[in-house]
């Protein structure tokens, strides 16, 4: 079926109708913030602005007691782990095997996760003798902790564009 309307004297036929909308579509799509264009999925949890997000699987929770703590550091080492470092803390409830949280993230670019499980909900990392932790915990990428802390290095996250999902191992001491 070929068509053809006319305006002002011109005649646009359906194909050149079919391009000036899909012009104007990418016009308004050019315009829009990025955070309109990509909603974030619901519940996904966190204080910050929300540009995007990542999904954080954390692995080998030994109980669905008490809630599993995601708190994220923007890329400074100097507040890495350090007394009110972190960019923002989100818990969620434990779920024994796998617990899978959405983290909103203030923009794509680099971040530090830590991860533990608040098994008596009592908000904070609990410590037995020598300050070792009595709760499982863990860090983006999966350092090696068995000689101490991981190194900064080690645990920084690349995450690129929204939607990406890292896995992090519990670790129980």
């Amino acid at each position: 079926m070929n068509f053809s309307i006319q305006r002002a004297g011109r005649a646009f036929s359906k194909k050149s109708l079919a391009g000036l909308a899909a012009a104007a579509v990418l016009s308004v799509l050019a315009q829009t913030p990025v955070s309109a264009q990509a909603a974030l999925p619901a519940g996904c949890a966190g204080d910050t602005s929300g540009a995007s997000h990542i999904w954080v699987e954390t692995s080998g929770v030994k109980s669905s007691d008490g809630y599993i703590t995601l708190t994220l550091y923007d890329d400074q080492r100097s507040k890495f782990l350090a007394k009110g470092g972190s960019r923002d803390v989100v818990r969620v409830p434990a779920q024994a095997g796998t617990t899978r949280a959405c983290l909103k993230l203030p923009d794509n670019g680099i971040w530090v996760i830590a991860v533990y499980h608040d098994e008596n909900a009592s908000r904070k990392l609990d410590r037995g003798r020598f300050g070792i932790p009595t709760e499982g915990f863990g860090f983006s990428n999966n350092p090696s902790t068995v000689a101490g802390l991981p190194s900064f290095r080690s645990v920084r996250l690349s995450v690129p564009k929204p939607g990406l999902t890292t896995r992090i191992s519990m670790r129980y001491l």
